[in-house]
């Protein structure tokens, strides 16, 4: 179930928020965590055993961790080999097994072959939270939860379960404890960056991915040069709307039942370098790594080929972690090879171009990045060819001119709308300044969100075109 299908929108959600505005507070934590354990069951009920099953594994090796216990670096060590394990095994034994396969028959030696792993739905998701959690308790940067529903709450609950944000312990740890009643005005800010997130998942993420569908009916090796580029950026906006808007859904939802999540996006294709670019994309995967992964390496204490290495790492690992195929180790070393080589001294170079020249140097880089990042291989290579063998900029006619029209436009928006910094500030601030005073809200406001709300519902029952880039990690 995802937060745009017509399922949680007329069912799934209304009957939540019913139940939890209604219900006594003190039951309020309990109905967050049943509903979203019917959320996770939904799509995958035989997988929602693995994840409570390893959650109380976790949180009884958590008492263990606080400062002063008892071979308290042993618990750490067998969480963290648990529960890294546990997504090797259910998100890359497959990936292994064709490789070491593909091998071995190369050599003239038996195949080998095992059961297909099917994956959990958001193990790539929980099991960074669960990682978070130990090592924020192990650190003594934050206490652990004494009660096993707020540890539940904070491993599943359903806003942020299958797609993110990656919600840090000490992001939420305070907000759990200190749950309370959330204020009226929240939950009309909820409301209202919810309804901002579904418009951009129904109304320009579909829509891209409509044209990306489109330009692939007529065959990679039928490109042309136009068609090549046509498809990549719309696949560009595509997966930023897409998981832009999803994130969008899901501090939302936060808002709505009395939790504050992360930013997850900050006008990405805006960035000037790929340095920068990675502290505007998917911003708790960012944190998350730097915490946990590049810190603990050594971060930038190290001498500079060290860097270099922690760098490469990282963003193997990044990589890596979208998903269990060579195309997105690529994406993650591509990505890994160009903070190297800004940190080595092309980003001072950047620093001193005129903005429109680095923000084109950082949006074409990101371009290419998604050329591995969506395909296998093989077909990365012939589209790459098809990009730049520069035969003829006409576009398939399964394309309407009036949707590459909409790629320009929106993509010219999405770049620059927030190139000000005023007004960068005031789209941020947008949802809290429309959700203060009643009177404008209910006059103005959100009259205009019930009719977003509205009409992506009806777009939904409509077209059932709805894809997910995201919903597969």
């Amino acid at each position: 179930m995802v937060f745009s299908s017509v399922l949680f929108l007329t069912v799934f959600l209304p009957v939540f928020l019913l139940v939890f505005y209604l219900i006594d507070r003190p039951y309020k934590k309990l109905v967050i965590l049943l509903f979203s354990t019917v959320f996770y069951a939904w799509g995958a009920p035989k997988f929602i055993f693995f994840l409570l099953g390893s959650s109380i594994i976790d949180f009884f090796i958590s008492k263990k961790l606080e400062p002063g216990s008892k071979n308290r670096k042993l618990f750490l060590w067998f969480s963290l080999a648990l529960n890294v394990l546990l997504l090797v095994y259910f998100k890359y034994a497959n990936f292994f097994v064709d490789n070491i396969s593909s091998l071995s028959e190369s050599f003239g030696m038996d195949t080998i072959s095992i059961k297909e792993v099917l994956l959990p739905i958001g193990i790539s998701f929980f099991t960074f939270q669960k990682i978070s959690y130990m090592m924020d308790v192990y650190s003594g940067n934050n206490k652990r939860l004494k009660s096993f529903v707020d540890y539940l709450i904070y491993i599943i609950i359903f806003p942020q379960l299958i797609a993110g944000p990656i919600v840090r312990f000490k992001d939420v740890s305070e907000q759990i404890r200190a749950f309370d009643k959330n204020k009226f005005d929240d939950r009309l800010e909820g409301l209202f960056r919810f309804t901002i997130g579904l418009s951009k998942k129904v109304f320009i993420a579909n829509t891209f991915a409509e044209i990306v569908s489109n330009t692939q009916l007529i065959g990679l090796e039928n490109y042309t040069t136009g068609d090549a580029w046509t498809s990549i950026l719309a696949y560009t906006f595509q997966i930023y709307y897409d998981f832009a808007g999803y994130s969008d859904m899901a501090i939302g939802l936060g808002l709505m039942i009395g939790f504050r999540f992360p930013e997850n996006f900050n006008f990405p294709y805006l960035s000037k370098s790929i340095t920068e670019f990675w502290q505007r994309w998917h911003i708790t995967l960012g944190s998350w790594m730097r915490d946990y992964l590049y810190i603990p390496l050594g971060g930038n204490r190290v001498a500079k080929h060290r860097i270099y290495i922690n760098l490469m790492i990282v963003f193997f690992i990044s990589g890596f972690w979208h998903g269990a195929s060579w195309n997105f180790i690529v994406w993650g070393v591509f990505h890994g090879f160009f903070l190297m080589i800004e940190r080595a001294g092309l980003g001072k170079i950047l620093q001193k171009l005129p903005t429109p020249i680095s923000i084109a140097y950082t949006f074409f880089t990101v371009i290419i990045g998604w050329v591995f990042f969506s395909m296998e291989m093989n077909e990365a290579s012939l589209f790459l060819k098809k990009m730049f063998a520069f035969d003829s900029w006409s576009v398939t006619k399964e394309i309407e001119s009036s949707k590459i029209l909409l790629i320009t436009t929106i993509g010219v928006l999405c770049a620059f709308m927030g190139i000000n910094k005023k007004t960068r500030q005031f789209f941020n601030e947008l949802p809290a300044k429309l959700t203060n005073g009643l009177k404008l809200h209910l006059i103005i406001t959100y009259p205009i969100v019930v009719a977003c709300l509205l009409l992506a519902l009806i777009s939904l029952m409509t077209d059932d075109f709805n894809p997910f880039i995201y919903y597969r990690f």
